[in-house]
């Protein structure tokens, strides 16, 4: 069976499950939760208080060979290929911290350790389906906290209003493909979350639609048909995966994937970004990024990629 009939098959059965999916559908892995091996870990709402700060040495890619990536994407916006697209890069990190250690103090949303090949603490949710509705939370505009009335200034941001809206309108056409009577519950609102030693404020809107009874048994058909998410691609979505996969010059692989829950009645997954992977040679990268607009400006979206690499 491929993806989406093992899901449905699942779901038909109410059988509670995990599931892991890489960015391009290719990757899998569905695990019932009866047998969930040692090696694969995560957990949902999850907060640590207190922990000890873990240290790392970041090795983020030169300036000019972001900027020339940033060009490329703004001239296929300038030609209309695209009016969104979030551009993601690798880090070289260091740190002495194993893999399973940073799982087990990272707060987050949602967390997932994956056969010591990688960790994400996600503080972005993919969708959510509870008493027949379905639920998506795009996440689009970040701030240091600690700057003076950051929350207004974000929020009255043009630029970052634009990208927003866009995101939003992209996620409502994909959740209509899926259901009905969408709306949009909240629109932008902030959580202030940790980001290492920094407190950031991240703005995020709610959407939601109906699905019909019985809609387990076709969890498949809902979960692919929306994928990728569209906070990590852009829009229009399907030319634009086409250009990130074209300047990205890199493979995501699990990174800004999905991961989730289905418990039998109900579904919770989140979006896999704040990632770190490890490589063949057991080196780490930790993989982030941004989305562009015509507004955007390479200093700031380069400043955001390297903000995006902590540990929260």
């Amino acid at each position: 069976m491929n993806l989406k009939e093992t899901l449905n098959s699942y779901g038909k059965q109410k059988e509670p499950f995990l599931f892991v999916i890489d960015y391009e559908l290719k990757n899998y892995e569905i695990i019932p939760l009866n047998k969930l091996p040692e090696n694969i870990k995560y957990k949902l709402d999850d907060q640590v208080n207190n922990r000890d700060n873990i240290d790392i040495e970041k090795e983020h890619i030169d300036f000019t060979v972001y900027k020339e990536m940033f060009e490329k994407v703004q001239n296929n916006i300038l030609n209309g290929n695209t009016y969104l697209l979030n551009l993601t890069t690798p880090t070289k990190l260091k740190t002495d911290a194993a893999l399973e250690e940073i799982y087990s103090k990272a707060n987050a949303k949602y967390k997932l350790y994956y056969k010591d090949k990688f960790v994400c603490f996600s503080p972005e949710s993919f969708i959510k389906i509870k008493n027949n509705k379905i639920y998506t939370y795009p996440m689009k505009g970040t701030i240091d906290a600690s700057i003076q009335n950051a929350k207004e200034i974000i929020i009255n941001d043009q630029k970052e209003l634009a990208e927003h809206t866009m995101v939003v309108d992209l996620l409502r056409n994909d959740l209509s493909i899926v259901a009905n009577n969408i709306k949009v519950e909240k629109f932008r609102y902030c959580d202030k979350i940790k980001a290492g030693d920094k407190e950031l404020y991240q703005v995020s809107s709610q959407i939601s639609a109906q699905l019909e009874q019985n809609w387990q048994n076709r969890i498949g058909n809902i979960i692919t048909s929306i994928l990728p998410a569209g906070s990590i691609t852009g829009t229009p979505k399907k030319k634009t995966v086409e250009i990130i996969k074209e300047i990205e010059n890199y493979d995501r692989g699990y990174f800004t994937g999905i991961f989730g829950v289905f418990d039998g009645e109900n579904l919770d997954s989140a979006v896999m970004i704040r990632f770190i992977e490890k490589q063949s040679d057991n080196s780490l990268v930790y993989k982030s990024g941004g989305g562009i607009t015509c507004d955007s400006e390479v200093e700031s979206e380069y400043q955001e990629m390297c903000d995006k690499v902590y540990i929260p």
